[in-house]
């Protein structure tokens, strides 16, 4: 979903793969509310603010894209706080640098490298360069539809306020690692949401070199109670959503936790085997070969499908609404679901309340000069490509809200 591409040749990535072969990912039901218990160990655990941004059609507003983030805080003795996106669908941390001016940059906070004692500028091999070197390495990460050029610098970073604090000063909650200060970001989409970065979690080989991973180097270098972070996503605006590091909050569970090993892991993605996909007990022949894949992506806001069955699936998923009602909301619409098989015989299962798109669509019969209302899915096309096959899934936010997902960086 995230790539970069540097300026010049990076190096090999060989050495990040042994770490993650026997990775696992592990998926239980969400609880409505905090039930009693002690989380597990986790350092620390970030709350997660939500923004919603409206799409609009023909002047009416359809749905609405959503971003979930929390604060870390970079630099030391005085720390510099930024809000960034949580992505396990990426591989780096970028942040908008003090040397960027335009219009996007200054929309956000921007990371001042003079203001620490603890950064150093760097290349893309790691090594040291002068702080006033008019030519630097720079690396271009797209994310999606966006894309942010950037610098790298090596820097400090930490899950919670430590101002004041000097280097071996922090604990387990702060880490040495590369980050990209980005000097370029593109209007779209970080013109139009308020969070400054994004804070890549996916597996080393999505970066560039391992050091850029964050949580790669908690795991390394801090010897965590558990080399595990876990994720909520709540199902209201009352209660927070959350993001756990050194473990997971059992207390954010509505059962045990069905670990899921992770597929092909040297590719950097949380990756699953999908075993089959069904509508309503109905089969989708697009995985019979067994090659179909699933992506939990924390930075995915909806259910991505292949780009070869979306039309069927939109068609499974649709449902007629009686009597021709003004407005409804659909999520709330009685409908099929979609149960996806992993391997180890773990089902996500996926309800109308969760893929639908809360607006019905209302289609004109030419013929009758009647109307007929229809609640539709929320997809969103993915496109194969060599590196994750013709036939990728995308857990996004609908099945991160309904499941609390861990992820295990060494089993």
């Amino acid at each position: 979903r995230a790539r970069a591409t540097p300026s010049r040749a990076p190096p090999s990535m060989s050495s990040s793969m042994a770490a993650v072969a026997f990775a696992l990912l592990a998926l239980a039901p969400t609880a409505a509310a905090l039930v009693a218990g002690a989380p597990s160990a986790p350092i620390v655990t970030i709350p997660l603010d939500k923004q919603y941004v409206p799409v609009v059609r023909k002047n009416k507003t359809v749905s609405y894209k959503t971003a979930y983030f929390g604060k870390v805080f970079l630099g030391l003795p005085a720390q510099q706080h930024f809000t960034v996106v949580f992505d396990t669908g990426s591989g780096h941390l970028f942040l908008p640098s003090s040397r960027c001016t335009t219009e996007t940059c200054m929309r956000h906070r921007r990371y001042n490298r003079t203001a620490s004692s603890t950064a150093v500028d760097i290349n893309h091999e790691g090594q040291a360069v002068p702080a006033n070197a008019r030519v630097r390495d720079q690396v271009n990460i797209a994310y999606g539809t966006g894309e942010v050029t950037g610098e790298f610098v090596r820097e400090t970073l930490c899950l919670s306020d430590h101002t004041g604090a000097r280097q071996g000063e922090t604990g387990k909650a702060c880490v040495s690692m590369r980050v990209i200060t980005a000097t370029e970001l593109t209007k779209e989409p970080f013109n139009t949401f308020e969070f400054d970065g994004v804070l890549g979690l996916g597996l080393d080989a999505l970066a560039v070199d391992p050091e850029f991973s964050f949580f790669g180097q908690l795991s390394k270098l801090n010897h965590l109670p558990q080399d595990r972070f876990g994720y909520f996503l709540s199902r209201t605006d009352e209660v927070a959503s959350e993001i756990s590091f050194g473990g997971h909050d059992v207390r954010r569970m509505a059962s045990d936790l069905e670990w899921v090993p992770v597929h092909r892991p040297e590719l950097g993605f949380w990756q699953l085997q999908v075993k089959s996909v069904s509508v309503a007990g109905e089969a989708l022949p697009l995985c019979d070969g067994g090659d179909c894949v699933a992506i939990a992506d924390t930075g995915t806001s909806l259910i991505g499908a292949p780009r070869e069955a979306t039309q069927r699936l939109h068609w499974l998923l649709a449902r007629k609404v009686p009597d021709n009602p003004s407005e409804i909301d659909c999520r709330g619409f009685p409908g099929p679901d979609l149960v996806f098989e992993l391997e180890g015989g773990v089902n996500i299962t996926v309800g109308p309340e969760d893929y639908s798109r809360a607006t019905a669509m209302r289609v004109l019969q030419n013929k009758t000069g009647t109307s007929q209302v229809i609640c539709r899915a929320s997809l969103l096309p993915v496109d194969g490509d060599e590196v994750l096959g013709p036939r990728a899934w995308i857990l996004g936010e609908p099945v991160l809200r309904k499941y609390y997902t861990a992820y295990d960086w060494r089993r």
